[in-house]
């Protein structure tokens, strides 16, 4: 597979903004007082999903719709972004979406996916379970699988970096939490388009280490994904193409746990009053963990999603543990993560 050109990204950004406005991205004071230098960061919690996959998603169904090929239904799964991003593209377009989530996912994003029209699958113990059922439902149907990663997507995702490297061109260092890897990927692509120097710098999540773990054997190695926080983050087998092209781009990983990315989120909303998700922070947490070598440079990440359930952003912000119920697989053994 390859990045998407920089002609890609312009023919998507101008499919993105029939239907959102470009994000902002702010130099707020208090953050870069924490981390110790500049920070600039790329507001992706300001989209009508609240999150930078509406993006790819409205890309994708443009694909569709270019090839004449637009089916009837589609079938994705999700752990809640790309869910809404696929429903909200195929209200635009009058296609039926049904999209398959683990039991036991955030009630919030289930509820703001079925407000876009999506009919809802709970299925499986967590996204991979999903992702297998959902292939079943689209065969069984007839329907048109939409994956959780394909270059279709990038364009879209692309998009956002693509507006972020050309508002800051003198970053140096810019951190990219990393799910099943779209938005990393979207970030190389980002930067090869613009001839950016920024190094990329992966952010995964210490409870969910598949990519480490497969960056670190140069194949897919599974990793039990036992994240009670960061969500958009629990994969459990990495996609072997993004695989291929973070093993080219990025400059290096950093391991995020979720204590970490609970005080990145405290940290966001008393600094900003912006609200972000677990995988929404955990870009700025990445940051923060390797702060001292941040001295001098300056540093962007992504405020990449804002939709966290009440319950848990309000125990967070009162400094309480993780009020997330028990996952079926947190008695599993977790991997060492690669730092």
């Amino acid at each position: 597979m390859q990045l998407p050109s920089l002609t890609d990204i312009e023919a998507a950004a101008e499919v993105v903004y029939r239907h959102l406005p470009p994000t902002p991205q702010y130099r707020w004071p208090l953050l870069a007082e924490r981390l110790g230098t500049t920070l600039w960061l790329k507001h992706e919690n300001h989209t009508p999903v609240g999150a930078f996959k509406i993006r790819g998603g409205l890309s994708y169904f443009e694909h569709l719709r270019r090839s004449g090929a637009l089916p009837r239904e589609v079938v994705s799964a999700t752990r809640g972004n790309h869910g809404q991003s696929l429903g909200f593209a195929a209200r635009a377009h009058g296609v039926a979406c049904t999209i398959v989530v683990p039991r036991g996912n955030s009630p919030e994003k289930n509820a703001a996916m079925r407000a876009l029209g999506v009919s809802l699958i709970e299925h499986g113990e967590d996204f991979q379970d999903s992702v297998e059922h959902a292939q079943r439902l689209a065969a069984e149907r007839g329907a048109h699988r939409v994956p959780s990663f394909h270059p279709a997507l990038l364009d879209g995702v692309a998009t956002a970096w693509w507006e972020l490297l050309r508002a800051a061109p003198a970053l140096d260092v810019l951190y990219v939490p990393i799910g099943l890897g779209s938005g990393a990927c979207a970030a190389l692509a980002a930067k090869r388009a613009l001839g950016h120097p920024v190094r990329i710098v992966g952010v995964v999540s210490a409870h969910a280490t598949t990519y480490a773990d497969s960056l670190a054997a140069a194949r897919v190695v599974e990793a039990p994904a036992t994240t009670r926080l960061a969500d958009g983050m629990a994969v459990r087998r990495a996609d072997a193409s993004a695989l291929a092209l973070l093993a080219q781009g990025l400059d290096h990983l950093v391991t995020v746990t979720d204590d970490e990315v609970a005080e990145a989120m405290r940290t966001i909303y008393t600094a900003t009053h912006n609200v972000a998700e677990g995988a929404g922070a955990a870009g700025f947490a990445g940051a923060m963990k390797e702060r001292n070598q941040l001295r001098g440079r300056v540093v962007g990440t992504t405020l990449s999603g804002s939709n966290v359930d009440a319950a848990v952003l309000s125990s967070l912000l009162a400094g309480c543990a993780v009020v997330r119920q028990p996952h079926p697989q947190d008695k599993a053994e977790r991997v060492p993560a690669m730092t």
